[in-house]
């Protein structure tokens, strides 16, 4: 018989396993798995698929047949306790009468932590937090934006070995391969939004879109959010970024043009578009995580300023010379003041590298 306690993380890394099928579908609400077991039998398993239809908890259950009472419930994140698009799931699980439940992270949200555990409690269903650094992992945007009142800022730079993101002429494409750029798609299909600077629009014309066959739920592919920063309003009325079927946004600080839609734009005061100003717009928005694709100006922004949670380098086995243009404009005055990194992930992907970089500090 397999000791309660590893019995219980084993089935609560199930439930973890399973939010991550929410990966590009359910922003902007938290990735959640939920597994019911009766006895050692799974009799259900669910996640949270999109944003307004059924929690974690709702799906399993209909997964069980709707017959749970008695039996032990495993959730990734503290259920809900309050009523928005969908009823509170704490009461839920109490109406059905379940005898236990195991929870792997209390829920960050002010409006819910610690507040689902109580109701449960209150109702006599013994219930335990077994807390599970996976089970935090899956949603680092939903952290930050409600620490920090910003959003999981993730930067992506594809570079070759000697730091070049393009020719001197701006010719890029591609310097990375076909397995990288399938790689990128699974960064734009998590991210609430991506963020692009007017440079890139005007030389690349990117579309910026998610167009993996993979991340298609329901006959459908959700599409992120695209913020263009440009703040002298140079965006053309043709560019890609406003064919998608997802929303466009232009932050700019001059006067909105006829043909730009009221909905399309971003006008801050001043300017210059500040950063900060755009991410506590995204936050506003319930924005959880974003994903910088920009030029050598942009990403050194980001950088520079220390707005970047994340940067995904995907280094290609090439030399593109002097002449190259830079991965990031910054510029240090000397060597003890250079922007420090550490390295928490590497990977081969294809014919490149992949370095996954956080803060030193964090």
């Amino acid at each position: 018989m397999i000791p309660t306690h590893a019995a219980d993380v084993a089935f609560l890394e199930r439930a973890v396993a399973l939010a991550w099928n929410g990966l590009a579908t359910v922003t902007t609400n938290p990735r959640v798995g939920c597994v019911i077991v009766r006895g050692d039998k799974v009799i259900g398993e669910g996640w949270h698929q999109w944003a307004g239809q059924g929690h974690a908890e709702v799906n399993a259950i209909a997964a069980a047949g709707g017959e749970v009472r008695g039996a032990t419930v495993y959730v990734s994140l503290e259920p809900c306790s309050w009523v928005g698009r969908t009823p509170a799931c704490a009461q839920r699980l109490i109406d059905e009468g379940v005898a236990r439940v195991v929870i792997a992270e209390i829920d960050p949200h002010p409006r819910v932590s610690g507040r689902g555990v109580e109701m449960l409690k209150a109702a006599g269903i013994q219930t335990e937090v077994i807390e599970l650094v996976s089970a935090k992992q899956l949603n680092p945007g939903c952290h930050k934006r409600i620490e920090s009142g910003r959003p999981f800022v993730r930067i992506k730079i594809a570079a070759s070995l000697d730091g070049r993101t393009a020719m001197a002429n701006g010719e890029s494409q591609w310097i990375t391969g076909e397995a990288a750029r399938a790689d990128v798609q699974a960064l734009r299909a998590r991210s609430c939004a991506v963020i692009t600077g007017i440079g890139t629009v005007l030389a690349d014309d990117p579309a910026l879109t998610v167009r993996d066959e993979r991340f298609r739920v329901d006959g459908r592919i959700r599409q992120p959010l695209i913020l263009v920063m440009d703040s002298k309003l140079r965006t053309p009325q043709s560019a890609k970024v406003f064919k998608s079927s997802g929303e466009a946004l232009i932050a700019h600080g001059g006067t909105r043009p006829e043909w730009l839609e009221e909905t399309r734009s971003l006008s801050v005061s001043g300017t210059k578009v500040e950063l900060n100003t755009v991410l506590s717009h995204l936050a506003e928005r319930q924005m959880n995580e974003v994903l910088v694709e920009a030029g050598p100006t942009l990403a050194g922004a980001f950088l520079g300023s220390n707005l970047w949670d994340e940067l995904v380098l995907y280094l290609a086995p090439k030399l593109l010379g002097a002449n190259g243009r830079p991965l990031a404009q910054l510029t240090f005055p000397s060597l003890s003041e250079a922007l420090g990194a550490k390295i928490v992930a590497h990977e081969r992907v294809g014919e490149d590298l992949k370095l996954t970089l956080h803060p030193r500090d964090r």
